[in-house]
């Protein structure tokens, strides 16, 4: 009965806890919720997009338009997004940018092409035979539960609460100009089928001061830079737990 429970409990834990970005960080301070991130589809149910060839994995934003203002940050800034409430889901946390074209502006322009980098990517962690998350603060159960440990037993009752805050430095060799900064949370506890992977987005429109003359590589455009089937979408973290995990998408462009 007691593996049972804890079956459920995990379940449970993992089904109701949905959450956003809807706040930029700048130098360690907030700017004030969709002032400078677009408003998100989900902004009331703070439930995730799962298509990977949906425009809604670019930005996850309303239609028609933004509404965002743009902010003006140099170039090797550390600058991120809240989390409301918090990360709650083991998976992924990765970051891109995208360059706005001359004649258009981070306010107008819908990011479509392939124009999308990489500059940080957060995968898993791997001890005492799990799965580690440093974005969600939790490791997945393992099952068969009648194979757990004490004190994986008391991993899984323990309440952890997730990253409410998610930093990143913008490479100092980044041209000046304006930018789109994509931020991408990937929950895995139910990516064992295909299309159950859950994409939590936002997009935040910056101005890049002070820049350098670096010429960012591996572009790719949302859709398009993921399938469903790609093996760091689609997998099975709970049994048998993996030894390796790659997240989707390009390399790390450092700059």
């Amino acid at each position: 009965m007691k593996y049972i429970f804890l079956s459920l409990l995990a379940v449970a834990s993992t089904a109701s806890a949905h959450y956003t970005f809807p706040e930029l960080i700048v130098g360690g301070k907030t700017t004030g919720q969709w002032t400078y991130v677009r408003k998100t589809a989900n902004y009331q149910s703070n439930g995730p997009t799962t298509d990977v060839t949906a425009n809604a994995i670019r930005c996850y934003e309303l239609a028609p338009g933004t509404g965002a203002e743009t902010y003006t940050v140099n170039a090797g800034d550390t600058v991120g997004f809240t989390a409301v409430s918090s990360i709650s889901h083991p998976g992924p946390l990765q970051f891109y940018l995208a360059k706005v074209p001359e004649d258009k502006t981070a306010a107008t322009w819908d990011g479509s092409g392939n124009v999308w980098f990489k500059i940080y990517s957060q995968g898993a962690t791997f001890s005492d035979g799990q799965m580690n998350w440093a974005s969600s603060g939790r490791s997945p159960p393992t099952f068969p539960y009648i194979h757990l440990r004490k004190s994986q037993e008391q991993r899984l009752t323990s309440t952890r609460i997730g990253k409410q805050q998610v930093p990143v430095t913008l490479p100092k060799s980044l041209p000046s100009g304006e930018y789109l900064l994509r931020v991408e949370h990937i929950a895995l506890h139910s990516a064992s089928a295909v299309g159950g992977a859950q994409f939590y987005i936002s997009c935040a429109q910056l101005k890049v001061a002070n820049g350098g003359t670096g010429s960012p590589t591996g572009l790719v455009a949302f859709p398009g830079a993921y399938k469903a089937t790609d093996p760091g979408i689609q997998i099975n973290i709970y049994y048998p737990v993996p030894t390796s995990y790659t997240p989707p998408g390009p390399a790390v462009w450092t700059g």
